[in-house]
């Protein structure tokens, strides 16, 4: 993949995680609150919400490993770079 190219990805990601945050940001329940749908709005906008917010962590953390790629500092490669396996690496 061309440096271009993941810079237009980061890029993507960046106005990804600020609509991301709007959606984070909108209020739940909007009219009257006595409505019997308003439970289940309540419920499905608080996942909606926790969503957009486990999404945004996750772009904003691949966003940052792209950049310390393309900048030269790609520390993921250290991490990863084990002779035990999946097992091994979360035992106690």
């Amino acid at each position: 993949m061309s440096k271009k190219t993941r810079e237009d990805i980061i890029k993507a990601g960046e106005i990804a995680v600020k609509e991301l945050i709007r959606v984070a940001k909108e209020e739940i329940i909007t009219g009257d609150p006595n409505n019997e749908l308003a439970a289940d709005r309540l419920k499905n906008a608080a996942a909606t919400k926790k969503l957009a917010v486990f999404d945004a962590f996750d772009i904003l953390n691949r966003i940052e490993e792209e950049r310390n790629a393309l900048e030269g500092n790609d520390d993921s490669a250290k991490k990863n770079d084990s002779n035990k396996g999946f097992a091994e690496k979360f035992s106690r």
